[in-house]
């Protein structure tokens, strides 16, 4: 069983590869004929290969290139070194972690009071719909501008942008589980003589936790990623985004794709580790094995 779910994997991650490296040596050829030109090489096609897999500063590095990057910044470097991935990613996670915290309390109080509060469902959830039509980039110096002018600098302003970002797919989601108990299941309850308090514990929240848990997946991941933007329009020194800035002022493009890569292997762990506290839960709860 475990081989069946391996072997579509490794061939998926095998094409992407394959693809890269032809994309590598497609887009970086230009200038390595250049190159040849230049110096009067007489060249092979073996040559073109090999050297447009080696540049500085390529148009797209080659996947052993950004792997070798990541391992002499994680691996090489102290973690304090501000030439650490693991340094810059906790920058950023930090920021990430505290703006999901604070969106996911956010859509879900509310969600419970869209649901509860007809005139806060008519009022509210149109705002809430409304306010992700904003582009993040255009937003999202103007919280910072904003916030540092009261005052307030670092984590704060990076971890409000994602909680703008994360609170809308909890709002979302909670809203559909909270509301997901059928109509018999709700009389019922009425026929116990149970208070809303009551139904929310002991229908509403139970039933709205496979819908939280799967918008907090996108929640966190989309966290991550209002982190990164944070960091671009305040000239950061610290961060994913910081080197994101940092290899495109200097042309360091194998810089760029290893903080990318590094960025998404973080949002996948973080992903996992909901889908762990999910499978977590819902064992507990008894609606798993």
């Amino acid at each position: 069983m475990a081989g069946g779910r391996t072997l579509p994997i490794l061939v998926v991650v095998a094409s992407i590869m394959a693809v890269w490296y032809v994309a590598t040596v497609w887009l970086n050829t230009p200038w390595q004929l250049g190159v040849y030109e230049r110096e009067g090489r007489a060249w092979t096609a073996s040559d073109l290969v090999v050297d447009t897999m080696a540049q500085e500063r390529p148009v797209l590095p080659a996947p052993h290139q950004v792997a070798i990057e990541i391992w002499q910044t994680t691996v090489e470097k102290k973690i304090t070194s501000k030439r650490s991935l693991v340094f810059h990613a906790w920058i950023t996670l930090s920021a990430t972690l505290l703006g999901f915290l604070i969106g996911t309390a956010l859509g879900i109080a509310l969600a419970v009071a869209i649901v509860h509060n007809r005139a806060t469902d008519r009022s509210v959830m149109p705002w809430v719909i409304a306010s992700q039509t904003i582009p993040i980039l255009a937003i999202a110096p103007m919280i910072i501008v904003v916030l540092n002018a009261v005052g307030l600098s670092g984590l704060l302003p990076k971890a409000l942008i994602s909680t703008y970002l994360s609170f809308f797919p909890v709002v979302v989601g909670m809203v559909k589980g909270l509301r997901a108990p059928e109509a018999i299941q709700l009389d019922l309850m009425r026929t116990y003589s149970a208070s809303t308090a009551q139904v929310f514990w002991k229908l509403r929240w139970p039933n709205s936790m496979p819908y939280l848990f799967a918008s907090m997946k996108v929640a966190v991941a989309i966290s991550l990623v209002g982190a990164i933007v944070g960091e671009l329009p305040t000239g950061a020194v610290a961060g994913l985004g910081a080197r994101l800035l940092a290899g495109s002022y200097y042309g360091q493009t194998i810089q760029i794709w290893s903080a990318l890569i590094t960025a998404a292997a973080l949002a996948a762990v973080l992903v996992s580790l909901v889908g762990l506290a999910n499978t977590y839960v819902l064992r507990r709860m008894g609606a798993r094995p």
